[in-house]
C-alpha cells in the first residue's frame, strides 16, 4: 500500500490508470514518486498526457488484452503509448468518451455508463475482449468514478445497492464490496489506483478505510 498526492491531490485517481502491466500517469511526477508507484503495483510506468490533460485516470481503462481513450487522444499520446506498452489502442467514440470514467473493467469483464450508444458499447467489447454490462453503482452513472475492479474484487460507492453489487459481481466474475476514500469520499475511483499485486490511494484515506480496500480488493489472505 502507498499513500499518496499527485500535485497536492489526493485524487490519484483522476491522474493515473493501471492494468495489471502498466500504470498511465500524469507526466510531472516526481520521478521518485513515479517509480514508488510502478513498484506498489507491479507495473512498468508510462508518463503520458491524454488529449493533452493530465487527468489520465479520468480518460483512460484498460485490461489484459487493450486500452481504451478518449476520443480526443492525439496522435502524439497513441505514438508514445505504442512504443512503451503491447497493449493495443482503441479511441471511445461519442459524446460520453472520458473512458476511465464511464467504464469500470477488469479481465473478465466490462460494466460501464447505462447511456453508451451501441456502437460505444461494441468498442469497448473489442477493445477490452470482454463482455459489457450497462449499469450503474450508487445511483452514479460515471461507473469508473464510483469503483476500482482488480482481478480479485472490486471497491463500490458506499451508496451501491445490493442489486447494483450483484449486478457488478456478475460483470465482472469477482465479489463486490463497499467503501470510501479520502476520509468519507464515495467516488472511490478518484482516489485508487489498483492492480492484482497492490494499490496507491489518496493520502487522506483512513486506517478503517484502509482495511475496507484491502478485503475489497483481495489483499487479505
Amino acid at each position: 500500500m502507498l499513500r499518496a498526492t499527485f500535485i497536492g491531490s489526493p485524487y490519484v485517481g483522476v491522474f493515473a490508470r493501471a492494468t495489471d502491466d502498466y500504470v498511465f500517469v500524469r507526466p510531472d511526477l516526481d520521478d521518485d514518486l513515479v517509480a514508488s508507484v510502478a513498484d506498489e503495483l507491479g507495473v512498468t510506468a508510462v508518463e503520458t498526457t491524454l488529449g493533452g490533460s493530465s487527468t489520465v485516470g479520468a480518460l483512460a481503462v484498460g485490461n489484459e488484452n487493450g486500452l481504451l481513450v478518449s476520443s480526443r487522444v492525439r496522435d502524439t499520446e497513441r505514438d508514445r503509448i505504442d512504443e512503451a506498452t503491447d497493449l493495443p489502442i482503441h479511441a471511445l467514440p461519442g459524446r460520453i468518451n472520458a473512458a476511465g470514467n464511464v467504464v469500470l473493467a477488469n479481465d473478465e469483464g466490462a460494466y460501464v455508463h447505462p447511456d453508451l450508444s451501441r456502437t460505444a458499447v461494441q468498442t469497448v467489447q473489442e477493445a477490452l475482449d470482454v463482455p459489457v454490462t450497462r449499469g450503474t453503482i450508487g445511483d452514479v452513472q460515471t461507473v469508473g468514478t464510483a469503483a476500482v475492479a482488480t482481478g480479485d474484487g472490486v471497491l463500490c460507492h458506499p451508496k451501491a445497492t445490493d442489486e447494483e453489487l450483484d449486478a457488478v459481481e456478475d460483470a465482472l466474475g469477482v465479489r463486490a464490496d463497499v467503501g470510501t476514500i479520502n476520509y468519507g469520499g464515495p467516488l472511490v475511483g478518484s482516489g485508487l489506483v489498483a492492480t492484482d499485486a497492490g494499490y496507491v490511494v489518496g493520502e487522506e484515506t483512513t486506517g478503517p478505510e484502509l482495511g475496507r480496500i484491502e478485503e475489497a480488493l483481495g489483499y487479505l489472505d
